[in-house]
């Protein structure tokens, strides 16, 4: 097989055991970090349930083994039960992704009837003043209630806190929300630059010396929580000396299809100045295996130096295509989180005027509520 874009062959196709089926981007919240396109509006001819259900049928046959369902807000959707029905049914493991608003007790039982595996709500801080005021509604209470829930009714708990300058400082008093609801799991994920959270960027990148005292936080927790609940704990890009091995490589190990149906090898991958897939118009398969959005990156023969030659290719795999593109205007250059890359001076701007003494004077603009 030869890639489309470069020309240059490519090994065969490796099989996805991850699918994110983002069911809509509408959503009753306006989080400032959001990574959601920015126009949302593009994206509200969803797909209807027998395409979404004939999606899940061609991801199983790829190999998918996790379903997440996630948005925007998923449970807007109505016909959610039936689709965690035929994901459930397929032999996929799936995973609600919300905010749980409008998971009551009633919607709920009929998840479980349905099959649904695991639930990741999402929490925005410790108490309601801070975490409504992120959220951009009243909604702290309906999310402990929901936690509460999901542990009655006897699933998996994950809880996923975003972190930023707006919150980093409360994480000890997170964790203590966290342990108290009785988590299987809890995710302190610092912010990824995309979306909203790149119109907000200088309002929320924290400072060094607010990392380094939640890092102390979150090391003495793992301690403590060891075999009751695990702890994990994803860095910020900006202050790492080299990137993340984005997705596992790009189109190695999961896909992303969005509500209009289009399908992506990385959540963020719409930005990207490549062909667009829709599921609407070819088969996973085939869009897997031979398209060039999901061909572009695949391997290393698109590296350019110091990538090409770097012996940590195999390790951090270019770091991510979506920031490099964001970043410098060339999707195939070297993430520029890297020390390494000629363009990291962009990321030490952004991270000098984060570590600058005195209050960021920035507004946060919120996400826009897409219902």
């Amino acid at each position: 097989m030869t890639d489309t874009v470069t020309g240059t062959p490519q090994p065969a196709a490796p099989r996805p055991f991850g699918l994110l089926a983002e069911l809509t981007y509408r959503c009753p919240l306006a989080c400032a970090y959001c990574s959601n396109p920015i126009e949302l509006a593009r994206y509200d001819d969803e797909l209807d349930t027998a395409e979404w259900q004939r999606v899940f049928t061609e991801a199983a046959d790829l190999g998918v083994l996790q379903c997440h369902l996630s948005g925007g807000e998923p449970l807007l959707r109505r016909d959610l039960p039936e689709l965690v029905r035929t994901a459930n049914e397929l032999g996929m493991y799936t995973n609600l992704v919300t905010s749980a608003i409008g998971l009551s007790r009633s919607r709920a039982a009929g998840l479980r009837d349905a099959g649904l595996d695991h639930v990741q709500v999402s929490v925005q801080a410790d108490e309601p003043a801070t975490s409504d005021r992120i959220a951009g509604i009243r909604s702290f209470e309906r999310k402990v209630a929901a936690c509460r829930l999901v542990r009655e009714l006897g699933w998996p708990l994950t809880v996923n806190v975003v972190l930023h300058r707006q919150n980093i400082d409360r994480v000890a008093a997170i964790l203590d929300l966290v342990e108290e609801l009785q988590a299987d799991r809890v995710e302190l994920a610092n912010t990824q630059y995309y979306g909203w959270a790149w119109k907000n960027r200088t309002a929320l990148l924290p400072s060094r010396e607010q990392l380094d005292r939640a890092e102390e936080v979150v090391t003495a927790a793992r301690e403590r929580l060891r075999g009751r609940m695990e702890v994990v704990h994803v860095l910020p890009d900006y202050y790492s000396r080299y990137p993340k091995p984005c997705m596992g490589g790009w189109a190695e190990r999961q896909l992303t299809v969005a509500p209009d149906g289009d399908a992506l090898p990385c959540p963020a991958a719409q930005t990207l100045p490549l062909p667009r897939a829709s599921v609407r118009e070819a088969s996973l398969a085939a869009i897997w295996t031979e398209h060039p959005l999901f061909t572009a990156y695949r391997g290393d023969s698109w590296m350019q130096d110091p990538c090409r030659t770097c012996d940590r290719k195999d390790l951090d795999l270019g770091g991510c295509r979506c920031q490099a593109f964001q970043l410098t205007g060339d999707a195939a250059a070297t993430d520029p989180v890297c020390h390494l890359s000629p363009a990291h001076d962009l990321v030490e701007a952004a991270v000098e005027t984060a570590n600058r003494p005195g209050p960021v004077d920035v507004e946060l603009v919120p996400r826009l509520r897409h219902l």
